[in-house]
């Protein structure tokens, strides 16, 4: 009895432009989700399990204030970002003077209670989400495809590339905006918050202030990325913000390495390169089994590296220190 299984995989994916574009921005949205991640586990040293709720808590300040109020679009995301950083600021007052491993289970908690939150009430649609909030976007798409089209000659080009664009220039952007204040006296702060809280006390720093901010920060860098996000999939559901969304932003920190920014970018783009690419993979499997096998092999991945090179690609061993 012949029990192999068959496996191939095509590599016509390498050449699709469509599939680029699309891993792009997946990469470039987990690239500034991950970089709220790198601000407080990498640099402050606090495990924030509910980066998730806060992404959701973006996405959908922003749809509701589109879709049920007479704001814009564009005035919609700021005021997003300010209701996302209120919902981190109530959720770390209390928990940030907890344990470590306490303060995790609280974000996480926080997390699942936004998702339960979206899927019971009335101004959220429930299950059937929020449609309807892009069309400001899709004018501005649309005119920067006209441009690439029209100006520049490619007549061929995705009809996201526009948001492929204005993700990465915006994760470059925040990317080297964090790496150079990370190089300030406050940056400098949160490095002695992560490597010794009591030092930090005894040289007179408000270390609880300091956690807050590095909380709030993240908390804003979600809610960039639930716009992205939501602009990317036309819709906002409670599917798009389990729990496992923040795990992916942590596997992103592990590829890329703790404490660099730089390197955050480029483990999203490996584990998107790597998720998206195993769809083309052709095995006797029906879509829910396959969908787990890519995971399965992205953990061994994971596995390898950690055993390879636990500090990632760009981080450095001596940067490998968490909170208590």
């Amino acid at each position: 009895m012949d029990l192999s299984i068959p496996i191939a995989l095509s590599f016509d994916f390498i050449t699709d432009v469509d599939f680029w574009t699309g891993v792009g921005i997946l990469a470039g949205i987990y690239t500034i989700f991950a970089l709220g991640l790198q601000v407080n586990v990498g640099f402050t040293g606090i495990q924030n399990f509910g980066q998730a709720g806060f992404m959701a808590v973006g996405a959908y300040a922003m749809a509701i204030l589109v879709t049920k109020s007479d704001i814009s679009f564009w005035l919609s995301l700021p005021l997003a970002i300010l209701i996302t950083i209120v919902f981190a600021l109530i959720v770390g007052l209390p928990s940030l003077r907890l344990r470590a491993d306490y303060f995790a289970i609280a974000t996480i908690a926080a997390s699942v209670a936004i998702r339960i939150f979206a899927v019971n009430a009335n101004i959220t649609n429930g299950t059937d989400g929020i449609f309807g909030f892009s069309d400001s976007w899709d004018d501005i798409s649309d005119s920067i495809e006209d441009f690439i089209a029209n100006d520049i000659g490619w007549t061929e080009v995705p009809n996201i590339f526009p948001l492929f664009l204005v993700v990465w220039a915006a994760a470059i952007l925040l990317t080297f905006g964090l790496s150079r204040i990370q190089k300030t006296p406050w940056g400098r702060v949160l490095r002695a918050v992560r490597e010794d809280e009591d030092a930090a006390r005894a040289l007179g720093k408000n270390v609880f202030s300091y956690k807050l901010q590095s909380l709030a920060i993240a908390a804003s860098l979600a809610a960039i990325a639930g716009f992205f996000l939501a602009l990317n999939l036309k819709f906002v559901i409670p599917e798009s913000f389990v729990p496992l969304v923040t795990f992916i932003g942590y596997a992103v920190l592990v590829l890329g390495g703790l404490a660099n920014y730089w390197g955050v970018a480029a483990g999203s783009i490996v584990l998107w390169t790597v998720l998206e690419g195993l769809r083309f993979l052709d095995l006797p499997f029906n879509e829910t089994q396959i969908a787990a096998l890519r995971f399965i092999i992205l953990g061994l991945i994971l596995i390898a590296l950690m055993a390879w090179r636990p500090q990632g690609f760009f981080g450095k061993r001596e940067e490998m220190v968490l909170g208590d």
